[in-house]
């Protein structure tokens, strides 16, 4: 019995065709020599399903260079003795291509580990730079020192710079803000000499939190006196009974206002709590949308944005809460949608197809032992179906 790529002899023994003549690969005695071939056929077929699963795993990004090498290399040692009816020659072509594709990839992931080193290093380059331009020149004291923070912050996140150039970048970067902070305490030690106009500085302090204690402006006006707080902390201390005098004044001019806005705040508070009510109502809504016809579970969902965003503010407590709900709601429905479509794309895949068709012999196969009652070739039959499923994702 003979087929394209192979043959069994008379007395058993099987063959398989290559480039270099015939192999034998095994003996069948099992059964008719038709059944032989197949079952040699289809474990060239396993085999080309393996290979054509790495491809495609590389090709798509979702598999490793380096594994797939090594997994590439190891089938392509064992086609000179893989006892299996096919094209071995094809296979070894392709595991060949294989490895020269997965070498392209390592090539690529080791351009983009020194393109990210270059990247980390230029990153820290500016943080130095600006590092350097505030210790040399800035006098905005507060904002410049917060920014030398953040730039601390930031610096702790980068990564991949080699030791040595991140250390000289340290280096610059710590000069910097000796720097900096060498001259802030040079012009904080000059106003200490001249605590004597804390007092006028602090008087007029009080007397624009008196005038705007009465104010009605609540957002200009809280955060003018947040200003004003920050004024009277960066100011030189006067002497302690008149700084004490200044503050308790200081202090009720900002309560006076801060009271009053309280109670507004109040009912502006129950308002966005009914606010926040009608939105949780429109939430339930959204989550309760039939996804059963996607196209009009997204028109229903349009409808309820829509009608959730002409909803003014709710309580700042309740505001990520809802907002995540909602999110959670409008995802429901494009998940729905990404899995229709889903659906649609795997249908129309012909390497899916030729898996499933492969599948549904297997269970076929499964089906006439199960009816013969040969607990043999049940349990073959059923290895053959898991293997099959174990190919197909979501199967």
């Amino acid at each position: 019995m003979s087929s394209e790529w192979g043959r069994i002899g008379e007395d058993g023994t099987v063959y398989v065709k290559t480039s270099d003549g015939e192999r034998e690969i095994g003996s069948w005695q099992a059964g008719d020599a038709e059944a032989g071939l197949a079952f040699y056929v289809r474990r060239y077929e396993d085999l080309e399903t393996e290979v054509a699963l790495l491809e495609q795993r590389l090709a798509s990004g979702a598999g490793d260079a380096a594994a797939t090498r090594t997994h590439a290399t190891e089938l392509l040692g064992k086609l000179p003795t893989y006892a299996a009816i096919g094209d071995l020659d094809a296979l070894a072509t392709r595991l060949t291509a294989l490895l020269e594709a997965a070498d392209a990839k390592s090539e690529q992931a080791a351009a983009a580990k020194q393109q990210a080193r270059a990247d980390a290093i230029a990153r820290k380059e500016v943080l130095v730079a600006e590092a350097e331009q505030i210790g040399a020149d800035s006098t905005s004291w507060k904002a410049a020192g917060d920014r030398l923070r953040a730039i601390l912050d930031e610096w702790k996140t980068i990564r991949g710079v080699d030791r040595k150039t991140d250390d000289a970048l340290w280096k610059r970067f710590s000069a910097a803000r000796d720097a900096f902070g060498k001259r802030r305490g040079q012009l904080f030690a000059a106003l200490d000499a001249e605590r004597g106009n804390a007092r006028s500085i602090k008087q007029k302090l009080v007397e624009r939190a008196e005038e705007l204690s009465e104010s009605s402006d609540w957002k200009q006006t809280a955060a003018a006196m947040r200003d004003l707080m920050s004024e009277w902390k960066a100011a030189p201390r006067a002497a302690r009974d008149i700084e004490e005098a200044l503050w308790t004044s200081f202090r009720a001019a900002q309560d006076a206002f801060f009271s009053r806005r309280s109670g507004v705040l109040a009912e502006r508070d129950a308002e966005q709590s009914e606010n926040a009510a009608k939105k949780q109502a429109l939430i339930a809504e959204a989550e309760a949308i039939d996804l059963s016809n996607t196209k009009a579970a997204q028109a229903q969902l349009r409808d309820v944005q829509s009608r959730f965003d002409e909803i003014g503010h709710v309580p700042r407590e309740s505001m990520r809460r809802i907002e995540d709900r909602m999110r959670a709601a409008e995802q429901r429905v494009r998940d729905a949608v990404d899995a229709e479509w889903r659906r649609g794309s795997a249908e129309s895949n012909p390497f899916l197809t030729a898996l499933r068709e492969r599948l549904a012999e297997a269970e076929a196969k499964l089906e006439r032992a199960k009816a013969a009652g040969d607990a043999a070739r049940i349990k073959k039959a059923e290895d053959e179906v898991a293997q099959r499923k174990a190919l197909i994702p979501d199967a």
